[in-house]
């Protein structure tokens, strides 16, 4: 569920992703994220997940994002990254709205009815 944190607009966002970072000083490294938001605040929006490899929560700035590859579809993006990941995260909320509205559908039909 979409939550605000202070000035921050946090996206829900599930996805496995390869990535190709720079870090403040300059220096690049290659990551496995399995991605849980995106945070969307004043100057700068943040990929957040678990770091596959050195373990934990991290949050990377996508504008240091070099290089995205999607582990579910190889898709390999060097440019639009961001609007990558706010259409992938449009799309989920929008497959989990429809899937509450089937299992609302689906708890409404199989409620016992009472004679009038």
């Amino acid at each position: 569920m979409e939550r605000r944190e202070g000035a921050w607009r946090v996206l829900p966002l599930e996805g496995t992703f390869e990535i190709v970072y720079e870090d403040g000083q300059g220096a690049w490294s290659a990551r496995r994220l399995q991605a849980r938001e995106l945070k969307l605040g004043p100057g700068r929006t943040l990929l957040g997940g678990i770091d596959r490899g050195r373990g934990g929560y991290r949050g990377f700035r996508v504008d240091r994002i070099r290089r995205l590859t999607d582990g579910a579809t190889g898709q390999r993006l060097e440019a639009g990254i961001l609007d990558l990941l706010l259409a992938r995260a449009e799309a989920q909320r929008r497959e989990r709205a429809a899937q509450a509205r089937r299992a609302a559908r689906s708890r409404r039909r199989a409620a016992p009815r009472h004679a009038a």
